[in-house]
């Protein structure tokens, strides 16, 4: 960190103390959909051998059977946020307003990690984050692993707008989902992801013992089971079932270089008296982990 000697030391200390202390949550809002990853090198090739298969009947000679190898290349980009403060202001300031001001420069980096989380999951239907580890867009009718014991395709991408009846469907669909053995996942798909103009069906889905949208009134068996939360990253139809409980999530955060305060210098040839700019830095990225995790239904 490249820190000149004409930065008052207090502001230093304001900017440094107020990043390490405020900048990550105990549970931050990615935390359901996203797992952090800490790099170790400039590019990484993420390695999964993928299922174990399931023990057969011995006949009196070995049966052997193997994993297939699934490959994800992750490389991360640069992120900064650069911020001034003037001479004048500095000199003038009687409310610790500047110290919190730097401190706010740092705590918007997990914040920036959270959205671009959700864009990523709200665009997995597209290539602007990339593709899924099998080449297929994450959200895509044709996800199969070449070479595994089991590569029949498998959908994730449903245009259902969302109700109770649709969500029971694209529930049942993610029930189906095999692995590459040919198993059944068997995970727990808990989690209703849903953009602010669909959080009252959400709520309805996941919060209601009765149907909402019927005048029988009959058991709603989601209730409980699954919960919801809401994410303006989201487009206005779009909604997202995930296996929130699982150690494996759809987005992977890669991280090359925490953030943290980079530099700090003063310009005294900037207008009110010269400028004091302290730049924090990091270096990470979003990618896409496992389709199996999250299904789409969108309109």
């Amino acid at each position: 960190m490249t820190i000149s000697g004409n930065i008052p030391q207090h502001l230093v200390v304001a900017a440094r103390t107020g990043f390490l202390t405020a900048p990550m949550p105990a549970a931050p809002s990615y935390a359901p959909i996203a797992q952090l990853i800490t790099m170790d090198a400039k590019s990484v090739e993420l390695v999964d051998l993928g299922d174990a298969p399931m023990p057969v009947e011995s006949k009196g000679r070995t049966q052997k059977r193997d994993f297939i190898e699934k490959v994800l290349t992750v490389t991360p980009k640069d992120w900064e946020v650069t911020v001034g403060v003037s001479y004048n202001a500095v000199k003038d300031d009687q409310t610790g307003a500047l110290e919190r001001k730097a401190r706010m420069a740092g705590e918007n980096f997990p914040l920036h990690m959270s959205n671009e989380a959700f864009k990523a999951l709200n665009g997995g239907d597209g290539t602007t984050y990339g593709l899924c580890y099998d080449g297929q867009e994450f959200f895509d009718s044709d996800h199969a692993d070449k070479g595994a014991e089991y590569s029949t395709a498998q959908d994730n991408e449903y245009a259902l707008a969302l109700s109770l009846d649709n969500f029971e469907t694209v529930r049942v669909a993610a029930g189906a989902f095999r692995n590459d053995q040919g198993e059944f996942t068997g995970y727990n798909y808990n989690l209703l992801v849903v953009p602010p103009a669909l959080e009252r069906t959400a709520a309805q889905i996941t919060g209601n013992a009765q149907a909402y949208d019927t005048g029988n009134r009959e058991i709603n068996p989601y209730s409980g089971q699954v919960s919801h939360i809401v994410s303006a990253q989201l487009d206005s139809t779009a909604w997202v079932l995930v296996a929130g409980g699982m150690s494996i999530k759809p987005i992977l955060i890669v991280v090359r270089e925490t953030p943290s305060l980079q530099s700090a210098w003063f310009d005294p040839e900037t207008d009110d008296g010269g400028m004091y700019y302290f730049k924090f830095y990091g270096r990470y990225n979003h990618f896409y982990g496992n389709w199996r995790t999250a299904i789409l239904g969108n309109t």
